[in-house]
This record gives C-alpha cells, sequence and structure tokens, in this order.
C-alpha cells in the first residue's frame, strides 16, 4: 500500500509539474525587442547591438560543452559567410559559467569567421531573458525586433529562408557554365 501512495504522489507531481512547462513553457520573459547591450568580443573590441540595426543580427549563446553548439558551428560559419557580404551579423555569446581560456581555445582551434563575445558577467544572459539553455538562438529583423527564439539545434534551411527575407536584393555569385564560361547567376 506504502509502495502505491509513493507511485501516486509522484505522478502526481509529474503530472503538474509537466502541466505547468506546457502552460508557461513560452511565457519566459525574452524580450521583443533587441535589448540595449554592448558585447565584449574576444578580440577585444566591442559591439553595440543598437549599431547593428538596419539589417540582421543572429545572437545565439552556446558553450565550449554543448555537443550541439560545437556540431553547429559548420553550419553557422556557412551562414555567415554567404550572407555576411548582404548584410547578416552574428554574435555566438560564450554562457558566462564557460572560461575565458577555454573559449579562446574553441575559437583558435575552430577558426570562426563570426565575432565571439564573452558574457562574464552575465548581462547579456540577463537582457535576453535570462538564457540558461544552450544553444539559444535569437533572430532580430533590421528594425530591432526579435523575430525568432529557438533553443535547441536550429533547422538551417528555414533559418537562411527567413535571414534571405530581410536581405536586400539577390546577390550575384559567378558559375562556370558547361562550355567552362563564366555566367553570372542570381542566387
Amino acid at each position: 500500500m506504502q509502495h502505491r501512495t509513493i507511485i501516486l504522489a509522484l505522478v502526481i507531481g509529474v503530472l503538474t509539474v509537466g502541466g505547468l512547462a506546457v502552460r508557461y513553457g513560452d511565457s519566459r520573459p525574452w524580450p521583443r525587442h533587441a535589448p540595449e547591450i554592448t558585447f565584449s568580443i574576444i578580440d577585444g573590441s566591442k559591439i553595440n547591438l543598437g549599431e547593428l540595426q538596419g539589417r540582421p543580427v543572429l545572437v545565439q549563446f552556446w558553450a565550449t560543452t554543448c555537443r550541439v553548439c560545437r556540431s553547429e558551428i559548420p553550419e553557422l560559419s556557412a551562414l555567415y559567410d554567404d550572407l555576411q557580404p548582404r548584410g547578416l551579423a552574428m554574435i555566438a555569446v560564450a554562457m558566462p559559467y564557460d572560461p575565458p581560456n577555454r573559449v579562446l581555445e574553441v575559437a583558435r582551434a575552430t577558426p570562426l569567421p563570426y565575432a565571439v563575445a564573452l558574457d562574464i558577467d552575465g548581462a547579456a544572459t540577463g537582457a535576453f531573458g535570462d538564457v540558461s539553455l544552450t544553444p539559444t538562438t535569437f533572430l532580430i529583423a533590421p528594425d530591432g525586433h526579435i523575430v525568432l527564439h529557438r533553443t535547441g539545434r536550429l533547422d538551417f534551411g528555414k533559418l537562411r529562408q527567413r535571414i534571405e527575407k530581410m536581405l536586400p536584393g539577390k546577390s550575384q555569385v559567378t558559375r562556370h557554365n558547361s562550355q567552362g564560361r563564366q555566367a553570372a547567376t542570381r542566387v
């Protein structure tokens, strides 16, 4: 009988917590507009988020110990390399608990084409609604509104389409046709 009571109590507890998570899961206090914040970049420079208004900005909170974060680096790099010439800005923000020397090691071992920021005092995670899970990604539209908040693995196809809609015009890429001649193609 005591076993059943314990099991019943556990089931009720799990259902209660699960119900609260479903009910309140999307009501986290993340901002709807990009916060006024300045990031400290690992090269010693600073990036003021407000100065990037007018272009799409992808901000991803990550950790050196996060497998998903590390596995997404090649796709984030490719996205940045492709779309930065048309205006995309990207900032990878290391979590406050990540030792700066470890962040520098990863950034050197895996050359990252986009800015990598340290958030030693937790100001950035706090400004974006107390980010605690990685990866957590925010896409900020050129008008400064946050149009995407995603925790977990990204769908890079959908993300690319969404960003491309915010960018001016299509870029021209030079390709070679079957006869070896150059042909400009709109991408």
